[in-house]
């Protein structure tokens, strides 16, 4: 990973003021993390590494794009693995909502909507923690999605009825929806 990528991550965590209770303790981890671990951004970091994920709405803000993520088995927000030619958490979000969604003209506030600790067996083969950053992507007026392969389904879902077993989304949705 960049030394770039590692700064960058470093100054968005830390300017970065989280209104939600309980981010802000997971801001200090995120940036002790960070700071200790110069591979924190890069998916070979077996104790963990940082994601960053896009919460795509609509340009009514109305409803949510979500990925059938194959490996998971269930309805997430878009994202992953930052990649070596990233420069930035939100340049990652935005990549990532990118090439899974198939959609142009995404915009992406910089700005992260909360932050999300998970264990996860990625790539890597073994257990390991994904030190996630969620971000705001809006997605332009008729914009229709395209899923790849990273997907087993790729839709639009109202921002009030998701597809269940995504109570785990509620958090981050009603982020992004308290920003629009």
């Amino acid at each position: 990973m960049s030394d770039t990528l590692h700064a960058s991550a470093l100054s968005t965590l830390d300017s970065w003021k989280p209104s939600a209770p309980g981010q802000e303790s997971l801001r200090q981890a995120y940036l002790g993390f960070v700071g200790g671990r110069p591979d924190a951004c890069a998916r070979s970091c077996e104790p963990g590494h940082v994601t960053a994920s896009a919460v795509v709405l609509d340009a009514a803000a109305e409803h949510v794009l979500l990925t059938l993520h194959p490996r998971v088995g269930r309805w997430l927000q878009l994202g992953g693995h930052c990649e070596p030619e990233d420069t930035s958490l939100p340049g990652a979000a935005l990549r990532e909502a990118t090439e899974e969604s198939g959609m142009s003209g995404l915009t992406i506030d910089e700005d992260p909507l909360r932050l999300d600790v998970h264990p996860i067996t990625c790539s890597l083969g073994v257990p390991t923690r994904h030190f996630d950053v969620q971000f705001l992507v809006r997605a332009p007026e008729g914009a229709e999605p395209v899923a790849s392969d990273e997907s087993d389904d790729l839709r639009w879902w109202p921002v009030h009825a998701l597809p269940p077993d995504t109570e785990d989304l509620t958090e981050v949705i009603a982020a992004a929806l308290e920003r629009t």
